[in-house]
């Protein structure tokens, strides 16, 4: 159904979704919003879940692409590896979220701080903890969907914290499971040597109504920036991680 699809202009879906067995709906550039409301998952706790992998070039060097110039059928085999030690690789990807409440109320949660949030009080959003090396499970985000009517406007990032290879280097997605309804897919695939910092997507309730969209921008900067671009007007100082 896809190819015929793109032979005809305008049939396309409202946003680009997975097949029947994953169940999901990948926001991207073109497709980049979805509606909770619409999706009937406005109970319940919406879970956000960031991972990411290496790049295999990125661990085993110019040793591995020889390799794979010898042998190309390796061409085939899947080029990332999941970063779940911390021999493998030095990753540590964040995840946070600023949030503005129906009273004016505006913070953030992320590891930084240990501002982890509140699941049943202000603001209704929980960090699961820090996940230092990529682990499968990765980190979590919580929202209340129960408490929705306390809630303005959300933005989920993703930073680096210290010292650590640029999101060129990894294959990081997040994902957002609703309590009913398919997962939502993000991809942070465009590239951005340099960056430090991703708006990953916003989540706004107009009128009742819960909006997720993409956002995937890139910054230079760290939480300030981010800041300054969606309005938050929050001050910022640096803050560090405990070595334990």
């Amino acid at each position: 159904m896809a190819f015929w699809n793109n032979l005809w202009p305008g049939r396309e879906s409202q946003f680009e979704s997975g097949s029947a067995a994953t169940n999901s709906i990948v926001l991207t550039r073109r497709h980049s919003t979805v509606s909770l409301t619409k999706q009937g998952a406005l109970s319940g706790n919406l879970r956000v879940n960031l991972s990411w992998r290496m790049r295999t070039s990125d661990i085993g060097g110019r040793s591995q692409q020889s390799g794979r110039r010898l042998r190309p059928f390796r061409l085939f085999q899947p080029e990332a590896v999941q970063a779940h030690t911390q021999g493998m690789v030095n990753v540590d990807l964040d995840l946070g979220c600023m949030y503005e409440l129906a009273d004016g109320t505006r913070g953030v949660v992320q590891p930084l701080g240990n501002l982890l949030g509140d699941l049943n009080g202000p603001p209704y959003i929980r960090l699961s903890g820090d996940d230092r090396f990529g682990a499968p499970s990765g980190e979590t985000l919580y929202v209340n969907l129960d408490q929705r009517e306390h809630i303005k406007r959300l933005l989920c990032f993703v930073y680096i914290y210290d010292q650590t290879p640029a999101f060129d280097r990894t294959h990081a997605k997040v994902t957002l499971y609703p309590g009913n309804g398919p997962r939502i897919e993000i991809e942070l695939d465009e590239r951005a040597p340099q960056a430090r910092s991703c708006a990953v997507f916003t989540v706004e309730n107009i009128k009742d109504e819960l909006i997720v969209r993409r956002e995937v921008k890139f910054v230079y900067g760290f939480q300030s920036e981010l800041d300054r671009m969606y309005g938050y007007g929050m001050q910022w100082g640096r803050g560090y991680k405990s070595r334990t």
